[in-house]
């Protein structure tokens, strides 16, 4: 009987090789002393909640007599294995800052909390955690992370490994989200409508489309390869990081610019213009703080193109293609048609563009080249609509024939004057705009020749 005690006895102690594990039970008043790599398996069996951060614990075997384990924080020590298969009831885990290159939490179905970043994890599997609330992977080696189990999932965080992909569409309570300096070549987040902090900066994302999420307020998408972004959705954006991409479009026009505390678009060297509340508000502390493109509309974003302007060009003989600091001509809009060179003589009437791109943008003016074979030109009508083409009616005078013309409404009021080699007629008359109808002209030829004729305004 007693040789049967004396076993019992022995059998009830729990190993504890580590001898800073054993130490800190002890300080914790779990283990009695000295150091004798062993306690009471009685003394440890109903522990709860575990402290052992930063005690330097390489070995944690022992750990699995902790059956009642709830709360296991283990983070900062030296630990290349843990084994919590045993600890069924633990729901937070924090094994982060060691160097586990192994972790199985498949029988943690209890588990809400997860920290294990800053290890060496090649693998992880989290599907049979139903409940993760919070998971921070992230300083690992992981190529890829299934969470489409965790439905629960709030906060996730797995920055700083190799993943290339990951589907967080069954993900619907995720609000922080993290998982910048991966590989990650798409990110879709259109079922993640309550996200409010996102973190992707350092991938290769070439598209981010966040218009469905209108909670968001922190963004970090630098250091992808983004073309376009849009966030003219999210009213509640504060904090805007999309510097180093290959950005054209930037369009932050949410209705609550004033609340931005952190702006910064810069090195995207192809980016004319930023779409915003008000281009002339304040915008000093935005990054860069030399940028002054701001707009309304994507549609003005052009107007940063430098293109040249000629004048409409009436002639009795030919005439040649001046040389452009910016643009190339061509015969049809949009750098269309034929490419034309300065020098070339043009020969016959027609409409010539002036086309210049960049990047990103392309803008482009138009001339025309009137050759005729009498001393004037009187055009049979003109658009005044401030679009660069026959806004002004003009008699060409190619010979100084012309000494006055004025210009008459059908009723023989008289509208303007234009003395020889004036620019022309805008439409208005005491500063009011003139409807579309028909105008009439009388020229007066230094010959003492009169000539009458009408012509039409189109609005």
């Amino acid at each position: 009987m007693l040789v049967l005690l004396s076993c019992i006895g022995i059998s009830s102690q729990t190993l504890i090789p580590d001898n800073n594990f054993e130490q800190r039970l002890i300080d914790l008043g779990h283990d009695s002393g000295p150091l004798d790599g062993s306690v009471p398996t009685a003394n440890i069996a109903s522990i709860i909640d575990l402290d052992l951060e930063g005690f330097n614990i390489s070995d944690l075997t022992g750990i699995q007599d902790f059956s009642a384990l709830e709360i296991l924080n283990c983070q900062s020590n030296n630990l290349a294995n843990l084994d919590v298969t045993q600890n069924t009831n633990l729901f937070q885990l924090f094994c982060n800052n060691n160097q586990l290159t192994n972790l199985d939490v498949t029988q943690n179905t209890s588990l809400e909390i997860l920290w294990c970043h800053f290890n060496q994890l090649s693998n992880l599997n989290v599907t049979q955690n139903p409940n993760l609330r919070a998971f921070v992977c992230g300083n690992n080696m992981l190529t890829s992370l299934d969470v489409t189990q965790n439905l629960n999932i709030r906060d996730l965080v797995c920055d700083n490994n190799l993943i290339t992909s990951i589907n967080t569409s069954q993900n619907n309570r995720l609000n922080i989200f993290q998982c910048g300096n991966n590989l990650l070549t798409d990110l879709n987040l259109s079922n993640n409508l309550n996200i409010s902090f996102l973190t992707c900066e350092n991938n290769q994302l070439s598209n981010l489309e966040l218009s469905v999420n209108s909670l968001l307020t922190n963004l970090n998408c630098s250091f992808n390869q983004l073309t376009e972004l849009n966030l003219s959705n999210n009213s509640n954006l504060i904090e805007l990081d999309c510097s180093n991409n290959n950005l054209c479009r930037l369009n932050i026009r949410n209705g609550n610019n004033s609340s931005i505390t952190l702006m910064d678009f810069r090195v995207n060297p192809d980016l004319n213009c930023v779409v915003v509340d008000t281009p002339s508000g304040n915008h000093s502390t935005w990054q860069p703080v030399t940028f002054s493109n701001y707009i309304a509309s994507q549609n003005d974003c052009s107007n940063f193109v430098n293109v040249d302007l000629l004048d409409n060009v009436v002639t009795n003989i030919s005439y040649t293609l001046p040389a452009l600091s910016n643009g190339t001509y061509f015969t049809q809009s949009g750098g269309n048609g034929i490419q034309l060179n300065a020098g070339d003589v043009i020969t016959s009437s027609q409409t010539l563009y002036i086309y210049n791109e960049t990047t990103c943008d392309s803008n482009e003016s138009s001339f025309s080249v009137l050759i005729i074979e009498d001393d004037y030109y009187i055009p049979k009508y003109f658009t005044p609509n401030n679009d660069g083409s026959h806004d002004l009616w003009q008699v060409f005078d190619t010979s100084n024939s012309i000494k006055m013309t004025h210009i008459f409404d059908k009723y023989g009021k008289l509208l303007k004057s234009l003395p020889p080699n004036s620019q022309g007629w805008n439409g208005t008359f005491n500063g009011n705009l003139l409807s579309t109808d028909d105008y009439w002209y009388v020229i007066t030829l230094n010959s003492g020749e009169v000539i009458r004729g009408h012509f039409a305004l189109k609005r």
